[in-house]
């Protein structure tokens, strides 16, 4: 078991830039409606030493669904071109500051395999606001030997979910906004039907952060928005969200108060609400698990 931290500080990655065993990854990603083009930011401007990790190009290239997890011999050989390998500390930051795209990237090293892995607590936007250093030159990563050892159960399919919800195995955690959950507001991609998974509580992944720095709550905070939602922490939890990326901050935070053990759905919305042989439902007050039928469509 990894004794590395999951979130580090930008104390404690300023302090270790040259550090022989760290491997810095920007994970920025930004969803269609943000008119961002994040590798043409990290272009201008990364962290030193930083490597760009796209989860829109790492991903299984057959799926009809966005970033999807590529198979293990497609995500060793493309981390291996960034340089990051077995014995490595690799820090993952993202532009967003609220550790979505990294939480994502973060969860995927751990899927397959490597726990070595941390999160830059506040990302570039608090690295930025402190004067840190920065840099735009071309990262010239050193290729590294990559083993992929899948640990199949940090992911969940759309048909393991469903069972889930039938059998209440399994707690299902929406990070999407609440008007997103309730299908009131418009999802930042286009899908044919809007609401949630039945019989899944909703726990928007901004809850679990600070709202003015968009640093990870701590410990104690965590455990009381868990609470608030109704989350029982000792039983099964499967994190879902528009697309699988702050599902991951879920997963996230729960192993920040040691539960390690969260499933992502890795197609989440993007892939359930077009996936019409599966239940929706809207509104306020969630069926209970495995009684979906009667506000379904």
């Amino acid at each position: 078991m990894s004794d590395v931290p999951a979130l580090v500080s930008t104390d404690w990655l300023a302090q270790r830039l040259n550090a022989p065993d760290i491997r810095i990854v920007d994970a920025s990603h930004y969803v269609p409606t943000v008119q961002r083009d994040a590798r043409e930011e990290f272009d201008e401007c990364h962290i030193p030493g930083a490597v760009f990790f796209d989860i829109d190009v790492i991903k299984d290239v057959s799926s009809p669904y966005p970033h999807m997890l590529p198979p293990p011999e497609v995500f060793s050989s493309k981390v291996r071109k960034l340089g990051l390998g077995d014995g490595n500390h690799i820090v993952v930051y993202d532009g967003n500051g609220g550790a979505s795209a990294a939480a994502r990237v973060w969860w995927m090293f751990r899927l397959f395999g490597n726990s070595n892995v941390s999160v830059l607590d506040g990302g570039m936007p608090k690295w930025l606001r402190e004067g840190r250093p920065t840099d735009d030159m071309p990262p010239i990563p050193r290729e590294r030997h990559f083993t992929a050892r899948v640990d199949t159960t940090l992911v969940r399919t759309a048909e393991d979910v469903l069972k889930d919800i039938e059998t209440g195995r399994s707690q299902v955690l929406d990070a999407r906004s609440a008007g997103r959950f309730r299908g009131e507001d418009p999802e930042p991609r286009a899908v044919s039907r809007q609401g949630h998974i039945p019989g899944s509580i909703n726990l928007p992944f901004l809850d679990l952060m600070d709202p003015r720095e968009l640093t990870m709550k701590d410990p104690a905070e965590i455990k009381a928005r868990f609470a608030a939602a109704g989350v029982d922490l000792s039983k099964p939890i499967t994190a879902s969200c528009g697309s699988g990326v702050t599902a991951c901050v879920i997963a996230l935070a729960a192993h920040l108060v040691g539960k390690s053990d969260v499933a992502v759905y890795d197609g989440s919305w993007a892939e359930w609400a077009e996936r019409h042989e599966f239940p929706v439902e809207s509104g306020h007050a969630p069926t209970p698990l495995g009684h979906h039928a009667a506000k379904t469509e």
